[in-house]
């Protein structure tokens, strides 16, 4: 009869005929695979263009719920201290930055609806611009750092996934451990 070893214990062995090792065969079908998706691709077309006017004011009333949504998530944290724990306070800063980011990508798209004050040239291309036509140069800036919206998404999404890993974190180490069978 074996004895169950506790967790720490235990060394990962594949002796099952159902689930082998992941020897080098299988790294390399994993790789080739992995490569035939990547050399197969095309154009993604991720920017999001509005035809009609309807879609756009949809989207920005998303953005304005988006925003909102994130405002009260703020504000639960905080009455509730939990804003104590690191984890929740990750989520804190994350909900904050998704809440700047909402407000510029509304701005963002307000000023591209705005084709009297500026055009933009060769938009979705590397080499794009925007032409003032007689206009002040500060919306023109606006624009730009508006246009830069991935400088607070990014960050917002990677302080939502460290507040998450940090939760995840403390819930399993806070659960009891139960016997082996």
């Amino acid at each position: 009869m074996q004895r169950a070893l506790p967790m720490r214990d235990c060394r990962i062995m594949r002796t099952s005929k159902t689930t082998p090792c992941l020897g080098a065969f299988h790294i390399l079908e994993s790789v080739l695979c992995l490569s035939c998706v990547l050399l197969s691709a095309q154009t993604a077309e991720a920017t999001q263009v509005h035809t009609a006017s309807e879609g756009l004011y949809v989207h920005q009333i998303a953005h304005l719920f988006f925003l909102f949504s994130m405002g009260i998530l703020v504000y639960w944290l905080r009455q509730r201290s939990l804003v104590q724990e690191t984890g929740w306070r990750f989520v804190q800063y994350a909900a904050f930055l998704f809440m700047l980011w909402n407000a510029d990508a509304f701005i963002a798209h307000y000023l591209d609806g705005r084709g009297v004050v500026f055009e933009t040239i060769n938009a979705g291309h590397w080499n794009g611009w925007v032409d003032l036509g007689e206009d002040p140069e500060g919306l023109a800036v606006l624009y730009y750092l508006a246009k830069m919206d991935h400088l607070l998404s990014v960050p917002a999404i990677v302080c939502l996934y460290l507040g998450l890993r940090e939760l995840l974190r403390r819930a399993g180490a806070s659960r009891p451990t139960e016997p082996a069978p």
